[in-house]
């Protein structure tokens, strides 16, 4: 059934089933399933098991001639599980299993015509991630920032087209009407939709439960890095607001007044979540809703995040979701000259979204420092994944206790590769070094069997838990599997 025709085609009216990681305690694994229909149908029960209870879902929106409904169930800890929904069966690896195998992926998709590439080429790495799964099943996949690239938005309405097109510090005398409101909102809608409707992340989506944070391209470029005379205006608002209200759907399952329990803070100031399995606990602070030019988190995106790294057991290994990498090249002395040369100006709001900026140096220091003293409490490993810069690289911290911090970079999976004056550029950056914390040398480090720091491909992320240490692979388009790298 088609509901509209739009600019990206006939518009997708059914979606699902999307599954989302909500943790474990040993004896079950809990999860949800999002599935979207037309207003005229409503969806079949949910069977769990071979005991074949079922589960009715409950609609969490109606938007746009269609409802979007959540399963809420679980399954058994420790074994492969299953469940069935409108006669299909879904295998479910299990995420607190001694071989857990986990993929991380970031930035699906392309600042501009991205669905205007054939499905084979734009979501090819999606398709190996397909036959990956089908060979050695993964147990959960951690979508790390640019889930959508919504960059397109600006077109969605004349009005804020108009307003895309002024400088950025006069923006804040357009109105952002009703009927731009609806407009946008569709927009975001209908890009989710036609994301999950495609064939691998149709598959993927509804056998492996994931983890999901957002980065800017989920809101549109730079968002939260530009001035905030841009943030603060009207259309400004009522963009984020949009797809804010999309991200809670689509990426957390979630609505506004009723957060999951897995989120950092339930009232929604943040979005950030905790999702714990014995042994593991994965953490996604929420770099986005609070960020500023001066700021990466407010008070209760670091208020929710210091309390879910307190309340993580002693002893357990974490994964630490940071859209963009905490670990990364020397980024003052290309601010210096963005001050000066009109050109690189134009890199201002891409070089405020990394934490090495000049303008978050403290954030940056404060963020490092908790997770640093953590590990050398010998409270447990941290690993970091991160996404954001279109490569795939590594870096390493060394901490005062002689244990490494890891960071893998994975990113993207379908955005293009950037042009080798990119990756150069950052590999002399990251030669120089940045180490903000004393006795704490970082240190980028190319992949495995790779000679430059940055490897321009696209790329997915394997992290396996082979007795009790983690091991990782990247899967790099051209040169194929990377070697073993044992953290």
């Amino acid at each position: 059934m088609i509901v509209e025709q739009g600019k990206d085609g006939p518009a997708v009216d059914r979606v699902g089933p999307i599954l989302y990681a909500r943790g474990g305690d040993g004896h079950r694994n809990r999860l949800a399933a999002l599935v979207v229909r037309p207003e005229t149908d409503e969806p079949p029960p949910l069977h769990v098991g071979e005991e074949g209870v079922a589960i009715k879902p409950r609609p969490i929106a109606t938007l746009f001639g269609v409802v979007v409904w959540r399963y809420d169930f679980s399954l058994p800890a420790g074994r492969p599980a299953a469940y069935r929904l409108g006669g299909e069966r879904f295998e479910i690896a299990p995420p607190d299993d001694p071989g857990v195998r986990i993929a991380y992926v970031s930035c699906n998709g392309q600042e501009h015509g991205d669905l205007d590439r054939g499905v084979g080429e734009r979501d090819a790495m999606w398709s190996r991630l397909v036959e990956e799964h089908g060979r050695a099943p993964f147990a959960l996949m951690l979508q790390g920032g640019d889930q959508l690239y919504a960059d397109d938005v600006l077109s969605a309405h004349e009005v804020v087209r108009r307003w895309s097109e002024r400088p950025k510090r006069q923006r804040a005398d357009i109105a952002f009407t009703d009927d731009v409101r609806e407009a946008v909102r569709r927009f975001y809608f209908r890009r989710y939709l036609t994301t999950f409707a495609r064939p691998a992340m149709r598959t993927l989506a509804a056998r492996i439960p994931s983890i999901m944070m957002w980065d800017d391209h989920d809101i549109f470029d730079g968002w939260g890095s530009h001035p905030e005379p841009l943030l603060d205006s009207p259309v400004g608002l009522g963009l984020f607001a949009a797809a804010r209200e999309m991200f809670l759907l689509f990426q957390l399952a979630a609505n506004e007044g009723a957060m999951p329990d897995i989120a950092f803070d339930r009232s929604g100031r943040t979005l950030g979540v905790a999702v714990r399995y014995p042994g593991l606990s994965i953490l996604a602070p929420d770099l986005r809703s609070e960020r500023r030019p001066d700021r990466v988190m407010g008070d209760a995106g670091w208020s929710g995040f210091e309390r879910a790294m307190a309340a993580t057991p002693d002893g357990e290994a974490i994964l630490l979701m940071s859209s963009v990498p905490a670990l990364g090249p020397r980024l003052s002395w290309v601010e210096a000259v963005a001050d000066i040369v009109p050109k690189i100006r134009e890199l201002e709001d891409d070089l405020r979204d990394q934490w090495q900026s000049r303008a978050h140096r403290e954030e940056w220091k404060r963020f490092l420092r908790l997770i640093a003293e953590r590990q050398e409490g010998h409270r447990g490993c941290i690993t970091v994944v991160s996404g954001e810069i279109h490569l795939a690289t590594r870096g390493e911290m060394r901490l005062k206790d002689g244990s490494t911090l890891h960071q893998l970079v994975a990113s993207g999976i379908s955005h293009p590769a950037p042009r080798d004056f990119y990756p150069m550029m950052l590999g002399l950056l990251a030669r120089v070094g940045e180490s903000p914390l004393p006795k704490r040398k970082i240190r980028l480090r190319p992949l495995p069997s790779q000679r430059a720091i940055y490897t321009a491909e696209r790329n997915y992320l394997v992290l396996t838990l082979v007795d009790a240490s983690w091991t990782v692979q990247w899967e790099l388009e051209d040169s194929g599997r990377t070697p073993l790298l044992s953290l």
